[in-house]
């Protein structure tokens, strides 16, 4: 008998409006770790994240950055202590996420489940550990 293993694929998501069809993984890392708040079209991206305490965010992060949850948080403090840039701003579930993107043409996140929603696309799916 074979053991089956569960895998939590990570889908970023825009509103459908968003004129940005897809992303790269570097595009991604970029928006997610602050280094762009921009999306390559140059529009502006408001980005959202689920709080630092959720056990799915820390494998967001291993499978945007293979950064564990200490890393990212010591990398946030750092450019917050320097006034560089400001982490995602965190919500408290998938479904606040999901919200708050179809509400805004802006708004860039994530959720572990592919949107059933029209007014949400998938522009990147990071495939999470086996």
């Amino acid at each position: 008998m074979q053991a089956v293993h569960s895998r939590a694929d990570f889908f970023l998501i825009v509103q459908s409006s968003n004129p940005v069809h897809a992303l790269t993984l570097k595009e991604a890392v970029d928006l997610f770790m602050g280094r762009s708040r921009a999306f390559p079209n140059g529009g502006f991206a408001l980005v959202f994240d689920l709080p630092r305490d959720d056990p799915k965010r820390a494998a967001f992060y291993r499978a945007l950055t293979s950064w564990e949850p200490a890393q990212v948080n010591s990398y946030w403090s750092r450019l917050m202590f320097s006034g560089q840039s400001m982490p995602p701003q965190p919500l408290p579930n998938e479904e606040a996420v999901i919200d708050i993107v179809k509400r805004n043409p802006s708004a860039l996140g994530w959720v572990t489940r592919e949107p059933a929603h029209k007014d949400v696309r998938t522009v990147l799916i990071l495939k999470g550990p086996s």
